[in-house]
Order: structure tokens, then C-alpha cells, then sequence
């Protein structure tokens, strides 16, 4: 029974740090994508810049 309670809490563990890396990459990337659609949209538009 306790091989079975540590396997459950490493395969909790390793979900949680899984999906906290890959919500992390998908917010860089979004950011990412956001800066390079800025510079399309400045170089598309330079009388739309502030």
C-alpha cells in the first residue's frame, strides 16, 4: 500500500511540474507572437505609431 501512495504522489508531482511547464511556455510563446505582430504592424503602418 505505501509503493502505491508514492507512486501516486510522484505521478501528481510529475503532472503539476509538466503542466506548469507547458502553461509556461505557451505564455512566452503568446508574448512572443504578440512582439513580432507589433513589429509587423509598425512596419505595415508607421503613421499608426504613438
Amino acid at each position: 500500500m505505501d509503493v502505491l501512495k508514492s507512486v501516486f504522489k510522484f505521478m501528481i508531482a510529475s503532472t503539476l511540474i509538466v503542466g506548469g511547464v507547458l502553461i509556461g511556455g505557451t505564455v512566452l510563446a503568446a508574448k512572443k507572437v504578440d512582439g513580432i505582430g507589433d513589429t509587423l504592424q509598425q512596419k505595415l503602418h508607421p503613421k499608426l505609431q504613438d
